[in-house]
This record gives structure tokens, sequence and C-alpha cells, in this order.
């Protein structure tokens, strides 16, 4: 983690590895490929990635959020200024200069932890396997209580009678149980993460943190039960959502791409690297293709039903290059002088 000696103090930009002036969309995309890099689904055993992967996530939930950012970089200013060295004299000082129009009073936080508990109203985790929503069942713990009988004493006539201790008050009656609701929450997940499923963590709008087992192949729109997570123990539907892909597109069940060729790959065809879901394949190309044709990666696409997948559609577009080194100016010069094709040899010119 990032921390420093001021108390576990975390600075999130640096996390992000962005500057303090950084826009949404920069966080956003810092964010996604330091979620990547360190994913504990690609370092397995790892546990320096997984602590990496834990603060990138908490860098993003706050600063993502412009009101969370704001606070929080009023407490860094605030923290840098007034610190937490001192003696506690000094900090009840800073405490008074410390509050902010919002209502938060940084001098009272013991810790830059307790800072970001209270920001995110953050409540224990509670780890939940979708593949089973069965498993978890919250149970209500019931104590027994153990009443002693005792004889009655003897009073005797030379001695006061033995006042009885007077019976306790019945206990009020418990107040009726609210009724079980169902609750639903949007979960948007990359393209890979739903095709290849895994742990995911989310967090809900009341503050609960959990993490789910999400199965492989999932499609948007498509809906998980979690029993037992809603409001008073009804069930929680997790609705996905795929966010947009910068390479890949979903077209049913099968995935599509476009894929660029220099002049030369097309005229002469040959082996090409291209990316798939499951990593980098080798596809033939054959010689003479055009701009615009599409070549068919069979099972490369995404998963239909229990054993079959789709297609991956293979898109090919002729890149013309912009700057020529002198050699490859000759050559295409060279080429110029020898080729006989002619695109245009029908055309009707009149002197």
């Amino acid at each position: 983690m990032a921390r420093n000696s001021m108390r576990n103090f975390r600075n999130y930009y640096e996390i992000l590895e962005v500057e303090t002036a950084a826009s949404s969309d920069e966080i956003k995309r810092a964010f996604r490929k330091l979620a990547r890099r360190y994913h504990p689904d690609l370092n397995p055993g790892d546990k320096a990635a997984e602590e990496k992967f834990k603060d990138i996530g908490e860098a993003y939930e706050i600063l993502s959020d412009d009101s969370r950012r704001s606070q929080y970089d009023q407490f860094a200013r605030f923290w840098q200024q007034n610190g937490f060295a001192r003696q506690a004299a000094a900090r009840k000082t800073a405490s008074r200069n410390g509050r902010n129009g919002n209502g938060f009073d940084y001098g009272e936080y013991r810790d830059f932890d307790s800072f970001v508990e209270q920001l995110l109203n953050r409540e224990p985790s509670t780890r939940v396997d979708a593949k089973a929503p069965d498993a978890y069942r919250p149970g209500n713990t019931k104590t027994a209580y153990t009443v002693e009988a005792r004889p009655r004493s003897t009073v005797k006539r030379d001695r006061p009678p033995v006042r009885s201790t007077p019976p306790r008050p019945a206990r009020p009656p418990e107040p009726p149980r609210e009724r079980p609701r169902d609750v639903e929450a949007r979960l948007n997940l990359p393209l890979e993460k739903a095709y290849k499923g895994g742990r995911e963590r989310i967090r809900l709008e009341d503050g609960r943190s959990l993490e789910v087992d999400m199965p492989p192949g999932t499609l948007a729109g498509q809906k998980i039960r979690l029993k037992g997570q809603g409001l008073h123990g009804g069930n929680l539907y997790l609705k996905i959502a795929l966010e947009p892909h910068e390479f890949f597109s979903l077209q049913g069940s099968d995935i599509f791409c476009r894929v660029p060729l220099t002049p030369s790959e097309a005229v002469l065809g040959g082996a090409i690297a291209v990316p798939t879901l499951d990593g980098l394949v080798k596809m033939n190309v054959p010689p003479g293709v055009r701009s615009g044709q599409r070549l068919r990666l069979a099972n490369k696409g995404y998963p239909r039903g229990q054993s079959q997948r789709g297609d991956q559609l293979v898109e090919l577009a002729v890149v013309i290059p912009i700057e020529l080194t002198t050699e490859e100016r000759e050559l295409y010069e060279k080429l110029r002088a020898t080729e006989r094709f002619n695109p245009r040899q029908d055309w009707l010119v009149e002197d």
C-alpha cells in the first residue's frame, strides 16, 4: 500500500498514477488499466498484487465521486498543514480549525482509516457465492434463560417475616418484524470479466460490501439472485450490464472485431496474430484480400449454452502508410513501374 509516516495516510492520486487535477475520464482509464494489471485472477497467490488491487479499488471509489473526492482533498490539505504527530492539546486546536462546511471535523479522526470508513459509510463485508445463493442463510441467535427452583424458606416465630422479592416486570412485547423485501441493483462488468467469471466485489447503496463469485459467460440483462441479501431477509437481484469494449463487440453469441493489414499483407497473405477473449491466436489471411472482407474464427465467440460457443468475426482493413523511409519509397516506385495491375483499365478516356 502507498502509506507514509503520517499514520497510514494513502495518496490516492499516486496509487492511480494520475495528477491531482486529473479529470474523471482520466481517473477511470487509469483505474481500468491498473485493475487489469493487478487483478487477483491474473496474479494467483501474489499477496502484494492483491493488496495493490484493494488499494486501487478504494482509491477509485473515493476519486470517482465528486463529493468524496472534494472531502478527501480537503482532508489531505488539512492533514499536511496540521499533522497527527502533535500532542493532544495541539490536535484539539487543529480540530476546531479542521471543520468544513459539510460538517466534517477532520481533527477528531485518530487516523486516516477512520476518516475513510466514515466517508464510505462502511460495514463488515459478507462473502456470497452467486453459484450457490442458498448457501447463505442469515440466522437468528436465541438466548436460553435458566431459572433455578428454590424451596420455600421456613419462617420461625421468633424472627421477623422475610419480605418476598417483588416480581420483575414483564418484558415488553417484541416489535413486529419487517416483511422481507426483494431489491435490485445494477452491476457493470467488463466484457472479459463477464466472459471468464470469477470473484467480483460490489458495494450497495446501503453501504454493505459483497464479494460475488460470478459464473462465466454472463450476458447483459441477466439477473443473478442472492438469497437473503435484500431488505429484512429478502433477495437481492443483480442485473448485469456490460461495459463497452475498445476492441470487441457482441453480435448475439458472435464477437466482432476489426484488424488492420498492411498493403503487402493484403496482397501476399500469410499468418497474422489476432486478439481473442482467450488471448492471441494465429489466423491465415489468404492472398489478395480486400478492405471490409470478413474472416471467421470458429468457436472463438461468446459461450452459448453449456458446451457451445459462437464464432469471432474478423473484418480486415487495409491501412496505407503515411510516412515512408527512403528505401520503402524506392521499392514502391519500383513496384509502380513494373506492376501490370490497373484497376481503371476499363474506363473510357477521350483524347
